[in-house]
């Protein structure tokens, strides 16, 4: 089954200064590992950017809406962009999953709750096998939860999503093995 890795919404504003997402710094090295080896398989990566008009840091184009620097983004990695946490949402993400002939995403980001759980669950309600990258997703603090709190919760219930099919699991990057096919 051929593999993508889906990297979402690793922009400035989520990963540095006052939004910055819990332990970005130690995500976006993690990633970046991931992106390394899907460069030596062959295995496609897409990058996802969300875009609020209404959000000044988010606005599409501005300085928050770029991809973090830190990433090993390249010109020619695919780029999907977004206005709702479904990154499948008024999106060509699904027929460019399919033109490449994916089955598998390896799906990492921000944030945990918003936009990596709802990607989550939409690819799987589409037939996508995924794995979550465990330590490869992160989010804020939300006055109730840490953003520890968060990402744990939702890695455990996303882990236990079997019912829709498609094969779900979560792992660590560093057990993570990509193929292309």
């Amino acid at each position: 089954m051929t593999t993508a890795l889906l990297i979402i919404d690793l922009q400035r504003v989520l990963c540095t200064g006052e939004y910055a997402c819990h332990e970005a710094e130690a995500v976006i090295g993690r990633v970046n590992g991931l992106i390394a080896q899907a460069r030596e398989t062959g295995t496609p990566v897409i990058f996802v950017q969300h875009e609020e008009d209404g959000w000044e840091p988010m606005r599409r184009g501005g300085e928050g809406w770029q991809l973090d620097d830190r990433l090993a983004a390249l010109p020619e990695d695919r780029r999907i962009f977004k206005t709702s946490p479904d990154a499948f949402h008024k999106t060509d993400l699904d027929a460019a999953l399919r033109d490449l002939g994916i089955g598998h995403l390896v799906i990492c980001g921000a944030q945990s709750d918003f936009c990596v759980d709802t990607s989550t669950r939409r690819a799987l309600s589409s037939g996508y096998d995924v794995t979550l990258v465990e330590d490869g997703h992160t989010t804020l603090a939300n006055g109730a939860l840490s953003a520890p709190q968060i990402i744990d919760h939702h890695t455990l219930i996303l882990r236990n999503l079997t019912s829709f099919g498609p094969a779900m699991s979560a792992k660590k990057a560093a057990e993570i093995r990509l193929s292309a096919g």
